[in-house]
């Protein structure tokens, strides 16, 4: 695991990919600090509030090419070949991503002394700035995760980094959608149907076996509809609720209030261990096929 984590590592440090990320994240840091510092804020919750929108841009620049440019240049049988199980050589990948993206995030640590330090009135309290910044960590190993699994799915860079923007486009703006859909129980069943057949072609680009995907989405579907006669009025608004209790991107809202959720944290690590795991399967799914 050593060796792809140092091979990944030096693949992002040695061309464009880490560098534009991190400059990318200094610049928008030091521009939201500065901006909020004019307007008389101290609170560097808000800076790293405003900041989370730079994942959209910054996930797909950094897991792009992991695993997607592997197969466009056929590298990836050499992995499949190593004496290693292929959630030794994810979990390499995944670590060697992860470190490019705390290395700047780490380095936004530095902004509330330094501010401290120079600012004449007002000092950004340290407590909840690093509390913030906690969060702001686990956010980012969060949708990390879920970039390196659209990029497993993929077959050349330019799908993965498409694919991985929407992905992190519909997360970003997920809560609004919802607010679209009607609170009726109809449309929050129509809605559950929807999500059922999205799994369900992940499922297909997973184990590549149509027959028991769309097995496996017409039994879902079917245990929707058996809920849905059973307690109707429950399902009324059900689907924005469940959404709502999901959105990565609004877990981190209470970071942004000055609280240190510990309950978000978890969810962040539960989120980032589901990914990797489906990132293992379709690995090992390309593994066996080759």
């Amino acid at each position: 695991m050593t060796a792809i984590y140092e091979r990944e590592l030096d693949s992002l440090m040695n061309g464009l990919t880490g560098y534009v990320y991190g400059a990318l994240m200094l610049l928008f840091g030091g521009i939201y600090v500065m901006a909020y510092h004019l307007e008389g804020s101290v609170d560097f919750t808000y800076v790293l509030y405003s900041m989370t929108f730079i994942f959209l841009i910054g996930i797909p620049l950094l897991t792009m090419r992991s695993i997607a440019e592997e197969r466009h240049q056929k590298t990836d049988q050499l992995l499949y070949s190593l004496p290693l199980s292929m959630t030794r050589i994810v979990l390499g990948k995944y670590l060697a991503l992860a470190t490019v993206m705390v290395i700047p995030v780490l380095i936004l640590g530095l902004y509330p002394p330094v501010v401290n330090a120079l600012a004449e009135s007002g000092t950004i309290p340290l407590k909840s700035a690093y509390g913030a910044l906690v969060g702001f960590v686990f956010l980012g190993l969060a949708l990390t995760a879920i970039g390196l699994f659209v990029s497993s799915l993929m077959e050349n860079v330019g799908l993965a980094a498409g694919a991985c923007f929407v992905v992190m486009l519909v997360l970003y703006f997920l809560t609004p959608l919802t607010g679209y859909i009607s609170d009726s129980p109809a449309a929050s069943l129509t809605a559950f149907c929807l999500a059922a057949a999205v799994f369900g072609i992940i499922l297909w680009r997973l184990t590549r076996n149509g027959g028991f995907a769309l097995v496996f989405t017409a039994a879902l579907e079917a245990a929707l509809g058996a809920c849905f006669a059973l307690w109707r009025t429950r399902f009324g608004g059900l689907f924005a609720e469940v959404v709502g209790k999901l959105a990565v991107f609004d877990r981190f809202d209470s970071f942004s209030y000055d609280i240190f959720d510990l309950r978000s944290i978890v969810y962040y690590i539960s989120v980032a261990a589901v990914f990797l795991f489906l990132t293992v399967q379709s690995m090992e799914r390309r593994r066996w096929a080759a």
